[in-house]
């Protein structure tokens, strides 16, 4: 669990400075449809980040599912938010195709974390 809760930390870390990013540097820099698409790429970042940290409050009713959970919750990060940043970022639009895949994979994440509580 210590591995995945320093994701998590990492992952909100990384959210406020993304954040952060956004307001001071991107807002003046991108159009606005570009720097609303990163922003909600922070946003679901950093509700993933406390979806693994607080995870840890149910691990010891199911540890397995609860890894898996947070498994699928750094993948769907990893491929939601992470393709948002490159279509806004580098105008890479072929990667807005990988957002659905990661928005499954953070599906898939609550139905486990769900599962896990409900042991």
């Amino acid at each position: 669990m210590t591995g995945l809760l320093l994701a998590g930390a990492v992952l909100g870390l990384l959210a406020v400075v993304l954040g952060a990013f956004a307001a001071h540097v991107l807002r003046e820099r991108l159009p606005m449809e570009r720097f609303t698409t990163f922003q909600v790429g922070v946003q679901y970042q950093m509700y993933h980040a406390l979806a693994i940290v607080a995870s840890a409050a149910v691990a010891g009713r199911a540890p397995g599912l609860v890894r898996d959970a947070d498994t699928f919750f750094v993948a769907g990060v990893v491929l939601f938010s992470g393709s948002l940043y490159l279509v806004s970022l580098m105008r890479l639009r072929k990667f807005g195709m990988v957002a659905p895949l990661g928005g499954l994979a953070l599906i898939v994440g609550w139905a486990l974390l769900f599962a896990a509580i409900m042991r």
